[in-house]
């Protein structure tokens, strides 16, 4: 359980970004938000993209078969769906409301694609790095239904919903996980307010989807704007307030690893000739 310590600092906004257009697999149009030149990484989080359109064109072709090794994805659905396999066929499918957090490790190839070819698909992929002692685990999926992610009722006007993590008495159905993370969709009605209680060491972003707050605590909070991430000092927790209409965000946090990163394509790992081993591997068919 985190437990609020009042006496220690509110966590601040210590920089904004926001995402810049982008397409990806098969053409599929998003804004990536981390993993750009204006924010190469957060450790130990890759890369974040938001996806949303409800125009076919822009998501239909999907991600065709790709190979992942030495990190995470976590695919979190808002609406629409999303089926999956991969070469040792896995499949699911990801509706709305649902997530999937998947451990590469050794190596996986997989394919990601939109089931339907009418209504609005929006959701995020996140990626998660992995501790070197974990870069070359057994694969495996956390496929969690809509109904399994439970909510905490926070206060007036205050909700979210838990990946991972534990919040409200709540915990996420997501575990064992090596970055000991949290994810938290946050939900807060026009003027609520909330301290959001956080693991004191970890590294900490919101992205705010929907809405606009304010963040950090009395004095010298910032706004953050729909479509912007807000990159977090260190402390026990973080004061949330939301402008008129309310406003909805997702806040991830993880433990920093600390450890060289060396990345190229979809594969990431700590060393330039493990990256080489890595493209060895996928070209001999052994992920």
């Amino acid at each position: 359980m985190h437990v609020v310590d009042e006496a220690a600092p509110s966590r601040t906004v210590v920089r904004k970004v926001r995402g810049q257009p982008t397409s990806d697999g098969a053409g599929v149009r998003m804004t990536r938000v981390m993993g750009t030149p204006m924010l190469d990484r957060f450790d130990p989080f890759l890369l974040l993209d938001e996806f949303r359109s409800d125009n076919p064109d822009d998501y239909i072709a999907g991600f065709p078969d790709h190979p992942h090794r030495g990190f995470e994805t976590v695919t979190y659905m808002l609406a629409g769906r999303m089926k999956h396999g991969d070469n040792q066929g896995n499949t699911g499918l990801l509706g709305p409301g649902s997530v999937q957090w998947m451990t590469a490790g050794r190596g996986i190839v997989h394919s990601e694609f939109p089931e339907q070819e009418e209504g609005l698909m929006w959701g995020f992929q996140l990626w998660v790095n992995l501790p070197a002692s974990d870069k070359l685990t057994a694969p495996r999926y956390q496929d969690i239904q809509a109904d399994r992610i439970p909510e905490a009722a926070l206060g007036d006007g205050v909700r979210a919903r838990i990946i991972t993590g534990e919040l409200g008495g709540v915990t996420g159905p997501v575990t064992d996980i090596a970055t000991e993370p949290v994810y938290y969709d946050v939900h807060l009605d026009s003027g609520a307010s909330y301290s959001l209680p956080l693991p004191a060491g970890h590294n900490v972003f919101l992205y705010v989807y929907d809405g606009s707050i304010s963040a950090g605590p009395e004095g010298s909070a910032r706004r953050v704007r729909r479509g912007e991430m807000a990159l977090l000092s260190h402390g026990s927790r973080v004061d949330l307030a939301a402008e008129y209409g309310g406003a909805r965000l997702i806040v991830v946090g993880g433990r920093p690893l600390g450890e060289p990163v060396a990345r190229y394509g979809p594969f990431v790992m700590n060393t330039t000739e493990e990256i080489y081993q890595a493209f060895d591997d996928y070209r001999a068919g052994r992920l």
